[in-house]
């Protein structure tokens, strides 16, 4: 079992986030005396008795006067089997991006639901949005079970719904209240007809695979070093994978291959990195590489056109073929869309990129399946996107010929001798 657990919360406003989480770190010990101090002074609703558990983390005062969560409120608190960080994410329509952000690293999303309202379209948007960013185990935190008396059926009829909608994922259902804290930390008397685990109980048991460092490996660089004459190294964050000294690697776009010399770190080097450790590479051969090259030890698509899923996060709807700046790993590019988008909206969409992009499936790499989009004129983040497919009509990019491969390395040389020199290696390359 992983020793870390990333959580995140989601569902519409007035569900009762903020006071499960609260209630989570009160009861598990994870707050402060200092905060509980606080927290009594300041609680606002007496009719939820002597603490408010949402103060614990509405920390914003805006969102304690509107009594709702603006932005993502991160948590840290551990138990006696799991440690964890927890996103206390927004409910309320307008700061869905927000919501986007605290699950886009959470290995497992609390669905809550009111049990009087049953599933609203937010809490739709919220399961798809989670299940789109590659969360596969869900917690269905069907709260408020006291104020329709524990009813069974309301909780197996909002379990069964989301048990459709999120067909494919781990899916678990939980009665509880967070106010009275039934099934939160221990298990409740008032609901004799579950038998399953408190809320805690399953976050501390659920089994995650966090195996980046398992996948393929993935060293987007951000930066080329050369310090002096003797040394060039390409410094990045290991997004998936391990590298070892003495590994075959291939550098991308230029499709060369090289083996690791070297792996520096400020501490001095090592001879093994991985995922998500920040390093420098030094190869045994001098590539052309520059900021934004991956540098990877299998395939990984390559090309201009490709099919993703879009969230839309901009009140201004999202036009086709408007150019757009898109940030993906550490390179940055210009690209249009094929569809037009709303606020909130998710659709799949096909992207067209100014420059060719080395990017993986989402469902495959999470760090090089993922990117954003900028409007230009605001630089605000306007969409987030989760690669879905190549574009077929680009299969020609992916498996370039000898004469494209040539062109390919001359365009990424930085200046017309090293476009020259490398040029010749490689033709050295095919002749022997």
């Amino acid at each position: 079992m992983s020793g870390l657990l990333r959580i995140c919360t989601a569902g519409s406003v007035d569900d009762g986030k903020s006071t499960l989480i609260g209630r989570l770190l009160y009861d598990s010990r994870g707050v402060y005396e200092d905060q509980i101090s606080s927290v009594e002074k300041a609680s606002r609703n007496r009719t939820a008795g002597p603490i408010d558990f949402s103060l614990f983390t509405d920390g914003l005062r805006a969102e304690r006067e509107q009594g709702i969560t603006i932005d993502v409120a991160y948590r840290y608190f551990a138990t006696a089997r799991r440690k964890f960080i927890l996103a206390d994410t927004p409910g309320h329509e307008q700061y869905t991006r927000n919501m986007a952000t605290g699950a886009s690293t959470a290995d497992v999303a609390i669905l809550l639901v009111d049990a009087r309202h049953g599933v609203l379209d937010q809490s739709r948007r919220h399961a798809r949005i989670a299940r789109l960013l590659g969360i596969r185990h869900f917690a269905v935190a069907v709260n408020k079970m006291d104020l329709v008396d524990f009813d069974r059926d309301v909780f197996e009829g909002i379990a069964s719904e989301f048990a459709e909608m999120l067909a494919g994922a781990a899916v678990y259902p939980i009665p509880l209240s967070a106010l009275n804290g039934d099934n939160v930390i221990t298990r409740s008397d008032r609901t004799p007809w579950f038998d399953g685990p408190s809320l805690l109980e399953y976050l501390e048991t659920v089994e995650v695979a966090r195996d980046a460092a398992d996948k393929a490996l993935r060293f987007p660089v951000q930066l080329v070093l050369r310090p002096d004459q003797d040394f060039r190294g390409y410094a990045g964050q290991i997004l998936a994978g391990t590298v070892r000294v003495g590994d075959p690697i291939t550098a991308w776009p230029s499709v060369r291959s090289s083996r690791v010399r070297r792996i520096v770190t400020w501490d001095g080097d090592l001879d093994v990195a991985f995922a998500p450790m920040s390093v420098t590479l030094v190869l045994e051969d001098e590539l052309d590489i520059s900021r934004g090259d991956v540098i990877t030890n299998t395939h990984i698509e390559f090309g201009k056109r490709f099919t993703a899923d879009l969230v839309w996060m901009d009140e201004r709807p999202l036009e086709p073929h408007r150019l757009y700046v898109l940030k993906h790993a550490s390179g940055t590019t210009t690209a249009q869309v094929d569809t037009r988008l709303l606020l909130n909206d998710i659709g799949r969409v096909t992207v067209e990129t100014s420059r060719a992009l080395i990017y993986d499936r989402y469902a495959d790499h999470r760090g090089t399946g993922c990117f954003v989009l900028i409007e230009p004129t605001t630089n605000f983040t306007a969409g987030a996107g989760m690669i879905a497919e190549p574009r077929l009509d680009q299969a020609a990019d992916q498996h370039p010929g000898s004469a494209e491969r040539i062109a390919r390395i001359a365009r990424t040389a930085h200046s017309e001798g090293e476009a020259i020199e490398a040029v010749r290696r490689a033709l050295e390359e095919l002749l022997t």
